[in-house]
């Protein structure tokens, strides 16, 4: 009876002091495939940020923290799973972020969802992409009048292709095709020619011509339609837990830090991570990348989840209203900023991508102007190599070869966007002694024209700088 009275005792002192052990499970849904979400998900997971930032003090003592981590390849299941509370923070784009918010207010049950932080976007829209079959003659958007286009429908993507119809002043009824479909199928569809376009949100637009399964026509930055992904997490988690909330957004200001820090590093884990290939992670997250990695809720993101919302009930795919005012919420990411040292305000304001952190190899000064850039990535070397023009890098990546190097990529910009392009899926123009490059053959030729240049290949483009080479030895 003593001994029994001794064990009541102890557990009630250790109740009155927050001893008791309690366990708290966090199922968080990640994009892996998806690699602009990368600092959410993947770098996160795999890194064990979160649990260097998961409170083990005040009322959190003593708690046992569960992480469940579950991969989805679209925005779809993971919506499902997050009604379900199988999750409780999910990473997504703006267009599934206002599905899976419409379902919470359709099934009226007193819990919602947030938008609570950026993980990467393009004020201009990079990222999204239309590629047609790699044997295909199509060269340019407008010439997909009447033809058969998949999209994997209620997407970013979706919105981008709708923008560009509306551009060409076509009727998307009438006058084309369009289907839904996924991108795993896509690519297939692709490879079979049973499809004459795919549109598509990253990192599809630069995978599927790396693995010269399609060639890019169209880039999201013609139709000039912001997108984002970010983080969404269910109010009833947060109200509840906020501290765990700001402990995950803490983990992913860590994971973006990092991989501005080492982004070969880091895009080659990625490739082991995710089956995406380095060279197109490099892409996105390297220095002047597809995307700008970000954190904080811009006017422009709050802006593309608005525009979601609205083209979502144009579709159909929603019946009713939704406010975004209160979707968004940016109260979480503010003081995970804070607790990081870093100045939320100021970031909002800046919009300059991931900056080349060295000089330019061929003259050892900074790169002044990002569309002239150009990279190459040499198998075996731990960095990639910065040039401060294309017909720079191009000399570079022709000399690796005569040396019996293997260039993994060459990167160029294209000289209208700013976009970064792999160069030997683009057009250059060769004119008064330089090279620009270009995604697209019509832009390639408007300014060949106007500057009595010509338009070259990449193997044409690399024989050009081979040639002056020779002249100049």
């Amino acid at each position: 009876m003593r001994k029994f009275a001794i064990i009541v005792a102890a557990f009630l002192v250790s109740a009155s002091l927050g001893w008791s052990e309690q366990e708290i499970r966090i199922g968080i849904g990640t994009q892996d495939t998806t690699i602009n979400c990368a600092a959410g998900g993947a770098v996160v997971r795999e890194l064990h940020l979160l649990e260097k930032y998961l409170p083990h003090d005040g009322k959190y003592q003593g708690v046992k923290y569960e992480l469940v981590w579950h991969n989805f390849t679209s925005g779809a299941p993971a919506n499902s799973e997050l009604l379900a509370n199988k999750l409780d923070i999910t990473n997504m784009a703006d267009f599934p972020a206002v599905l899976g918010a419409s379902a919470f207010q359709a099934a009226d049950n007193g819990v919602h969802t947030y938008y609570i932080a950026t993980l990467s976007g393009s004020v201009r829209g990079a990222g999204n992409a239309v590629v047609v079959p790699i044997g295909s003659q199509i060269q340019s958007f407008s010439e997909l009048k009447g033809k058969r286009i998949s999209v994997p429908f209620g997407s970013t993507a979706h919105a981008m292709l709708l923008r560009a119809i509306r551009d060409q002043d076509w009727d998307p009824e009438r006058d084309v095709t369009i289907i839904t479909q996924a991108p795993e199928v896509a690519g297939s569809a692709l490879k079979a020619g049973q499809i004459d376009a795919h549109a598509d949100f990253v990192p599809f637009g630069e995978l599927f011509p790396f693995r010269g399964i399609a060639r890019k026509i169209y880039d999201g930055t013609s139709a000039g339609v912001p997108t984002t992904h970010g983080v969404q997490v269910r109010s009833d988690f947060a109200e509840k837990y906020p501290e765990l909330v700001i402990a995950y957004l803490r983990a992913t200001l860590e994971a973006s830090r990092l991989i501005q820090e080492r982004p070969e590093e880091l895009s080659e884990k990625l490739a082991a991570w995710t089956g995406v290939e380095a060279e197109i992670c490099y892409a996105f997250h390297g220095p002047a990348g597809i995307q700008t990695r970000d954190y904080t809720l811009k006017p422009e993101y709050i802006d593309a989840i608005r525009r979601a919302e609205q083209s979502l009930r144009e579709l159909k795919k929603t019946d009713r209203p939704l406010d975004v005012n209160s979707l968004v919420n940016d109260k979480y990411i503010r003081e995970a900023a804070k607790e990081q040292g870093l100045d939320y305000e100021a970031h909002v304001k800046n919009y300059a991508p991931a900056p080349f952190t060295k000089n330019a190899e061929n003259t050892n000064s900074p790169v002044t102007d990002i569309k002239l850039a150009g990279q190459i990535w040499i198998l075996g070397e731990a960095t990639v190599r910065l040039y401060s023009t294309p017909e720079a890098a191009l000399t570079a990546a022709s000399k690796a070869e005569a040396d019996g190097k293997k260039v993994r990529v060459v990167y160029v910009h294209d000289r209208a966007s700013g976009t970064k392009l792999f160069a030997d899926k683009a057009w250059f123009v060769s004119a008064g002694g330089r090279l620009d490059a270009f995604l697209l053959k019509t832009d390639a030729d408007a300014w060949a024209a106007k500057r009595g240049g010509i338009v070259l290949n990449y193997p044409d483009a690399q024989k050009a700088v081979g040639a002056r080479l020779a002249g100049k030895n």
